[in-house]
């Protein structure tokens, strides 16, 4: 039996994990052409590289069917509900980072906080007759967000392209969407809550709190610590 381990399958994301688990004396590499998804771990031995996509992570981890991933705090908590009983954050790696943000448009000027957004989303309702939009692609940690925050009378409608220009396009008023810099929600027209931080995303390493482990893979688990040097 192999410890497997899910890594992003290209971008920056894997060239990023890859340095990082070289920089610590473990080496990932892809075998095969660009189409395959398999790769080798050298360093300690039982292991297996599981090439996919980043997305795709957290169900794998949450199945049980990898032992540990790489992919982002967001889509973690976003696709798994009662993440934190699911999988373990081993090691957050320092890189993928992104926050999960409430933006609003500019000439808003009376709109700068959640409890401004309440009142606006109320207003918006009573003059309309339908609830705001908000543009997203992560209802569950924005739903939970905004709901702990006391905010109603919206509507999320999801974005499967670009998130800053629906408000643009007229099918959003709003949004929330990841972003790093915050220049392209400033290049929409669009600016950040002072208290609108949903979630503060990095890439991180995960373990799966349900898979399996052998004796000889819980020993590669330990091995594999001990190299990385991480946990306690």
């Amino acid at each position: 039996m192999t410890l497997k381990l899910g890594v992003p399958s290209k971008g920056r994301l894997m060239e990023k994990t890859f340095e990082w688990f070289g920089a610590r004396g473990v080496t990932l590499s892809r075998t095969g052409s660009e189409r395959e998804y398999a790769g080798a771990v050298d360093g300690v031995e039982g292991m297996q590289l599981v090439l996919l996509s980043a997305g795709e992570i957290p169900r794998e981890l949450a199945a049980g069917r990898i032992h540990l991933g790489v992919t982002g705090t967001d889509l973690i908590q976003e696709k798994l509900s009662q993440w934190d009983q699911r999988v373990e954050p081993l090691a957050e790696l320092g890189f993928g980072h992104a926050d999960l943000i409430i933006a609003v448009p500019a000439c808003w000027v009376d709109v700068d906080t959640l409890d401004d957004l309440d009142a606006a989303a109320a207003a918006f309702r009573a003059r309309h007759g339908f609830r705001m939009r908000i543009a997203t692609k992560y209802h569950r940690l924005v739903r939970e967000f905004l709901r702990d925050n006391g905010v109603a009378d919206y509507q999320l409608v999801d974005s499967q392209g670009a998130t800053e220009g629906t408000v643009a396009n007229l099918t959003a008023e709003a949004v929330a969407d990841i972003t790093s810099t915050g220049e392209t929600l400033r290049a929409n027209h669009l600016k950040i809550l002072s208290d609108g931080m949903v979630l503060q995303s990095q890439a991180t390493l995960f373990r799966a709190r349900r898979a399996e482990l052998s004796d000889a893979e819980r020993a590669t688990l330990k091995a594999l610590i001990e190299t990385l040097g991480i946990g306690d």
